[in-house]
């Protein structure tokens, strides 16, 4: 390779910045939407981050004053009105449906450990939905931005080929910029679904076991109060 090629390669700016100034327009609109999917990716991280930890505190909080020997009319008391966390919605659900299945006679409804149960299973359906929000998104950019990553590389490498074919020359200074802008989509594509796809994995697994508990829960509230209805 002469030393005019290798000088005029070296004049290059491969920085990124000048790689997407130089890249076609449909490869730029690859990498915005990659670099946006990264954000969004990891502000959906450390918001289901966040809040899987106050869900973890406030399952521990419900769970010692559940079983600290109160009264479940007076603890329905001071949180049935205003429930603000998972255990305390799903404790709710079940007191409301106790305290609805008895007559005025003081009787209670036949079937009523089935509604109580029903009622539960219904508020923890809608726990797990609210704490499985925003995963979706996440598999979506795992499995998708690799993808989306190599339309552009082909893309690029497409016009950096039509490029090399109007300048009618091979040498490094002309292939060069070309090649590196189309690599630079894979590269994003890459950076967006690695962490999408690790952090997917472990919030799901974080969320199955918060929705364990939560069914952990309304299982011995059930029995708990069928002991109740049995007596």
């Amino acid at each position: 390779m002469d030393t005019s090629t290798l000088a005029q390669a070296s004049d290059i700016d491969f920085s990124l910045i000048a790689l997407f100034l130089r890249a076609t327009l449909t490869v730029k609109l690859v990498m915005i939407m990659l670099i946006v999917a990264s954000f969004w990716s990891w502000a959906i991280i450390i918001q289901k981050h966040l809040v899987f930890r106050r869900a973890r505190d406030e399952a521990a909080r419900f769970d010692a004053a559940f079983w600290s020997g109160e009264p479940l009319d007076e603890l329905y008391a001071r949180v049935g009105a205003n429930p603000s966390s998972g255990p305390e919605r799903i404790f709710a659900a079940g007191m409301a449906e106790w305290q609805r299945s008895h007559r005025q006679d003081g009787a209670m409804i036949p079937g009523a450990a089935q509604r109580i149960d029903r009622s539960m299973d219904v508020a923890i359906n809608r726990e797990v939905r609210e704490l499985n929000g925003g995963l979706t998104f996440l598999a979506t950019v795992g499995s998708a931005s690799p993808f989306v990553g190599l339309f552009g590389t082909v893309w690029g490498i497409k016009y950096a080929f039509e490029e090399i074919a109007l300048a009618q020359s091979t040498n490094l200074a002309v292939v060069a910029p070309g090649i590196a802008e189309a690599l630079l989509a894979t590269g994003l594509g890459l950076l967006a679904a690695i962490p999408a796809t690790i952090f997917y994995n472990k919030l799901s697994d974080d969320s199955d076991t918060i929705a364990s508990g939560y069914e952990q829960f309304a299982d011995e509230f059930g029995t708990l109060l069928s002991r109740n209805l049995d007596g």
